[in-house]
């Protein structure tokens, strides 16, 4: 049994590299890569929104060639692709090559999120009741990402200067690359997935509301996850304050499972996921009705504590209203939804903050859009018995 957890641990360097690392992280150094190359709000948006569309890309490539593939395949092949764009980032300041970097690391990004998440759940095959830990102990990865970012990325940067963001990228790119050897290690002692018989037909349109609400979390959270440290320094705060902020982002990701495990399995209907959007809805107003250190830190806990449980509480539905065989394909459905969606989130965001000379209605816009998908969420009806 040891041994199965740590495999899933090491798997767990999947989300650290192609959502820590490769998606988070770039709000880390856009402080210091906006000062360095001179960028406005929407261009240094549309870095980040160029990693969404390879997320969408990449998620999208999963789907469809998952099952001639296998998900040990296209996982490896992802954590490479993510850990060289990682490293390729630092290797340019030219505007177009720092787009492609980013494009190619969010497609690399999807193919490890979405495969390794079917791996986790299958470390132990003939034990399904351990599949709820090692999902857990896989996503918890992000918040070990977090953490390590947090400290690491503004303490170089604080050191060298504005002008030294590149070796942050390489920096990433090369633990990355040392975790693609620990991963594959776990992935190549896990089975592959295997399909369940039976048909895997379904229909969206009973799942409408929390489908848009789940649109409306890729449009809301990538604005705040983008923004927040610029957010941070623009309102004087230092470096402490910087890592602090990003540390119990993290902390509270790895406690999140604890918190929502519960209310995803026993909720009906939409609850879980409204729950967990208007605290992100929550977490995301606070910085703009203060910005003491005590509410950015609160905002960050309310963040973390939830952002990873929105993915979870429509996974739980999905589960709870479908049969097996078409869990792959709704899931699938989502995930395209929300890539989309997360694509306008951060151009959007730098859109608003150089229209009005500051990134507070643009926030203020996000926070808003996730309390309405917890409202959208609210609407959705139980399902649990219901045909598909």
């Amino acid at each position: 049994m040891a041994h199965g957890y740590l495999i899933a641990f090491l798997l767990s360097f999947g989300p650290t590299v192609s959502n820590s690392f490769a998606r988070f992280a770039y709000a880390l150094v856009l402080p210091a890569m906006r000062e360095d190359l001179v960028l406005d709000w929407s261009s240094a948006g549309g870095l980040n929104t160029a990693n969404a569309f390879g997320y969408l890309a990449g998620a999208v490539l999963a789907r469809l060639a998952v099952a001639r593939v296998g998900n040990r395949a296209l996982f490896a092949i992802g954590m490479v692709v993510t850990s060289l764009a990682l490293f390729a980032t630092g290797l340019t300041r030219d505007l177009g090559g720092l787009a492609a970097a980013r494009v190619a690391s969010g497609v690399g990004g999807a193919l490890v999120f979405v495969c390794g998440g079917a791996l986790s759940g299958n470390v132990f095959p003939g034990r399904s009741e351990r599949a709820t830990t090692t999902i857990a102990i896989y996503f918890a990865g992000g918040g070990i990402g977090l953490i390590l970012c947090g400290v690491a990325v503004p303490l170089l940067l604080q050191s060298a200067g504005d002008s030294a963001w590149p070796l942050a990228w390489q920096a990433m790119g090369a633990t990355a690359l040392a975790m693609t050897v620990a991963s594959l290690w776990a992935a190549a002692r896990i089975d592959e997935p295997g399909a369940a018989p039976g048909s895997a037909r379904w229909r969206l349109a009973p799942f409408l509301p929390q489908f848009l609400a789940y649109v409306c979390f890729g449009l809301g959270y990538i604005g705040y996850m983008t923004f927040v440290i610029a957010w941070v320094r623009i309102n004087g705060g230092g470096t402490g304050l910087v890592i602090l902020v990003w540390v119990v982002l993290g902390a509270a990701t790895l406690a999140a499972p604890a918190i929502w495990a519960g209310p995803c399995e026993r909720w009906r209907g939409g609850r879980p996921l409204a729950a967990v959007m208007a605290v992100l809805a929550a977490g995301a107003a606070l910085p703009m009705a203060s910005v003491h250190p005590v509410a950015m830190l609160a905002s960050a806990a309310l963040f973390g504590a939830s952002m990873f449980s929105a993915p979870s509480a429509v996974s739980s539905l999905i589960k709870h209203s479908l049969p097996k065989p078409a869990w792959g394909s709704a899931m699938a459905t989502f995930t395209v939804a929300f890539a989309a969606s997360q694509i306008a989130g951060p151009v959007a965001t730098g859109w608003v903050a150089d229209r009005f000379g500051s990134l507070a209605p643009g926030l203020t816009a996000s926070a808003a859009v996730l309390g309405l998908g917890a409202l959208l969420a609210l609407a959705q009806p139980d399902r649990r018995g219901a045909p598909g």
